[in-house]
């Protein structure tokens, strides 16, 4: 009988969830990791519900194909419109035994303990805004905290043409945390719910006041993650250790690594480029 093991899967539209992965390997980088980036499609934070869900699937079911047990959505916007569907729909028809985990629950879970004044600002893409999902896994673990969140749509593109060192980064991200801050003037943390923004946060901060908590979500979720295995030792191990890393892409190598070097300081990647159906 073949035994079930695999690295770990990371997976993400585009380039942010290499934040993700660069968190996780910090600080578990005994494991080996396998990165896909939906990178021709991206980005998918505008996109309808079903195109986020049948593009996130179909990553999934590659990375499983790939051998990968466990799979995490190191995207905001997959976790928000797709994860509940994978894991309660077809998780039970593809295999019970394998688990596909998302990025936001982790970092709502630790909000509880920094903020102070009980009011949250998330600053995200218009997918994760407009599925609520951020407002509705607060309320249901702190019905005390109140939740304001705006959609920073230029953010992404930014990042991702390697413009976010520019002024013209200047005026969006002071446009949208300024608007963020009328909605509600007594936030004293915010959530950087997109896994691209940590690249912005020099600038972020410069435009928000200094009371306020910016909050990146890859040491958390690198945090619940060794949680996780410490509670699900079956799967931990499930889960191979020879601190190798693969990256797969939709798009070219060349154009991955062109990018990709924005987000890590590997000097030498091994990608390979795919198809997704």
């Amino acid at each position: 009988m073949k035994e079930n093991r695999g690295p770990i899967g990371i997976f993400d539209s585009g380039y942010g969830g290499l934040t993700i992965l660069t968190s996780i390997r910090r600080l578990m980088p005994e494991y080996d990791y396998l990165y896909l980036g939906d990178n021709a499609r991206a980005p998918y934070g505008n996109r309808s519900f079903e195109i986020v869900y049948e593009f996130t699937l179909q990553s999934v079911k590659k990375l499983f194909d790939m051998g990968c047990q466990l799979v995490i959505l190191g995207c905001n916007t997959a976790s928000a419109k797709a994860l509940r569907s994978i894991q309660q729909n077809d998780l039970p028809n593809i295999d019970p035994t394998r688990r596909v985990l998302g990025v936001i629950r982790p970092t709502v879970e630790m909000i509880g303990d920094i903020t102070k004044s009980r009011h949250v600002g998330i600053v995200a893409t218009r997918g994760t805004i407009d599925s609520q999902s951020y407002l509705l896994e607060i309320n249901k673990l702190f019905p005390d905290i109140t939740v304001s969140g705006i959609a920073c749509p230029m953010w992404v593109p930014l990042i991702e043409n390697n413009e976010f060192e520019s002024d013209g980064a200047d005026y969006f991200v002071k446009k949208y945390i300024y608007a963020l801050m009328e909605k509600d003037s007594k936030i004293d943390s915010i959530i950087l719910g997109c896994t691209h923004y940590p690249l912005l946060i020099d600038k972020i901060r410069k435009y928000t006041p200094a009371n306020i908590e910016l909050i990146t979500q890859g040491n958390f979720v690198a945090k619940s993650l060794k949680d996780y295995f410490i509670r699900h030792a079956d799967m931990e191990e499930r889960c191979t250790k020879g601190g190798a890393t693969t990256f797969l892409t939709t798009e070219s190598v060349e154009k991955f690594k062109e990018s990709a070097a924005v987000f890590i300081k590997d000097t030498k990647i091994d990608v390979e480029s795919i198809i997704l159906k």
